[in-house]
């Protein structure tokens, strides 16, 4: 039952879904819930694969890549892009470790946000028409996975970098060893049911980059925040788009 309550905790947190359900929950609901994230990537891209099938029934690849980033968009509320926005405006701007988590805090747009944010949108499209037009639309089920395997493992291995409260603190306090575990067993059952064992090499690869994210963007203020996995979310979506579109289409 805690395990319903935190899954459906984190598609209220991670989706526009709506869920009618008022949950009692407290921070380590948070944090011990993220070991579920990539069942939520799971729904996730199942409902975008759905989508890039069905509206490349009536449009061009290139016009449905579009559409399917513009779903997963909707779908997730741009959670994960804000904060990959407002990591890189403060990583960026060359400042002590305080005042950069004071501009990744700040609710302004900054130039590097608005880069970061069309280039990793631009480049996933691109990629994405390249899968869509050979149909493999397992890898757009696969791509949010790749993501939340992101957050979860960029919270097992990070302190919070701020003093005070945060909304990423519960996530990073309350995310350990356990919580990672699980979330590699679902993620090894959900690559293999979809890739076979080469899935398996592929999904063990997406933690080792999350970490790797994680630690780069994490270095200059020594830690993490909700911001930074939010980044590391993308930037590994993006990274399984190039690694499958590498391993599959070339």
């Amino acid at each position: 039952m805690i395990l319903l309550k935190r899954f459906l905790l984190l598609l209220q947190f991670m989706t526009t879904i709506p869920i009618p359900v008022n949950l009692d929950v407290g921070d380590e609901d948070f944090g011990k819930g993220l070991a579920l994230a990539p069942l939520v990537g799971l729904l996730i891209g199942g409902v975008v694969a759905c989508a890039g099938y069905f509206l490349n029934m009536f449009f061009a690849p290139a016009i449905t890549a579009v559409l399917v980033v513009i779903t997963y968009i909707l779908l997730t509320g741009g959670i994960h892009l804000d904060g990959l926005g407002d990591t890189f405006d403060g990583i960026f701007s060359n400042r002590p470790k305080e005042k950069i988590l004071e501009i990744m805090r700040d609710s302004r747009v900054g130039t590097y946000a608005v880069l970061v944010t069309v280039c990793i949108l631009g480049l996933n499209v691109v990629l994405m028409y390249s899968i869509i037009s050979a149909h493999i639309y397992f890898t757009l089920v696969l791509m949010p996975v790749s993501g939340r395997i992101g957050s979860v493992a960029g919270a097992t291995v990070s302190k919070y970098a701020r003093s005070g409260p945060g909304l990423g603190k519960s996530f990073i306090d309350y995310c350990g060893l356990k919580e990672l575990v699980l979330a590699v067993i679902i993620s090894i059952i959900t690559f293999f049911a979809f890739r076979g064992f080469a899935g398996v090499f592929l999904c063990i690869f997406m933690f080792l980059s999350a970490v790797l994210l994680v630690k780069f963007l994490s270095r200059k203020i020594g830690g993490a925040t909700g911001d930074v996995l939010g980044a590391v979310c993308e930037l590994n979506q993006t990274i399984f788009l190039i690694i499958s579109y590498l391993l599959v289409l070339r």
